[in-house]
This record gives structure tokens, C-alpha cells and sequence, in this order.
């Protein structure tokens, strides 16, 4: 049910850390690792499973909208989680030469 403002002591504006503010430029992290980070956690600090649910949920969409500053990273495991990193000049360099790369392979490019 909503609630009208002035039943808040105090509200605070709706502002979100950057990729690059948030994350270390040379490490990948996972979606949960990336939530606590958003609350000021450390990465892995233990939270119980209906905390860290919540704080997936305000990560998804982070990662979401921060993903023109973010590189993905392959499960190192079979089943494992994807990893989340922030992108680098270095990164995109790398990246844009493997693509031209496997581009150069392909007679329709």
C-alpha cells in the first residue's frame, strides 16, 4: 500500500554508484558480489538468503543499465555464476581485436 511522503522521517534522493565508482577495474564479479557492493558490503560478506534475494533484485536492474561500462565474464565452472567486470580501455581493446580477429576468418565480413 502506498504511503504518503510526510510519513517518513527523512527521504533521500534515488542515486546509484557508477561501474566504475563501484567496481575495481581488474577484478570480475558475480550478481550477488555486485549487490553487496551496491550496500556498501563487501563482496563477500555473509547475509542470510532472504537479505541477499533483496539485494539481487536492486542488482539485476544495475547491472542492467550500467551494461555499457560492464565486460561478462564465462562461468569458470560448468555450473557456476557469469562474472560482471568493468570495462576498461585495455578490455575493449582487447575484445575489438578478437573480434576483427574472427571477423577476418568470415569472407561475408
Amino acid at each position: 500500500m502506498p504511503e504518503p511522503k510526510d510519513a517518513f522521517d527523512e527521504i533521500y534522493p534515488c542515486d546509484f554508484y557508477t561501474a566504475e565508482e563501484l567496481l575495481e577495474p581488474d577484478k570480475m564479479y558475480t550478481v550477488p558480489e555486485i549487490a553487496r557492493l551496491l550496500q556498501g558490503l563487501d563482496p563477500d560478506a555473509e547475509v542470510d538468503e532472504g537479505t541477499e534475494a533483496v539485494l539481487v533484485d536492486w542488482a539485476i536492474p544495475w547491472v542492467m543499465t550500467n551494461a555499457d561500462d560492464l565486460v561478462i565474464g564465462e562461468p569458470l565452472e560448468e555450473e557456476g555464476p557469469g562474472y560482471y567486470g568493468l570495462a576498461t580501455d585495455a578490455t575493449e581493446s582487447t575484445e575489438r581485436a578478437a573480434d576483427e580477429g574472427a571477423n577476418a576468418d568470415d569472407p561475408a565480413e
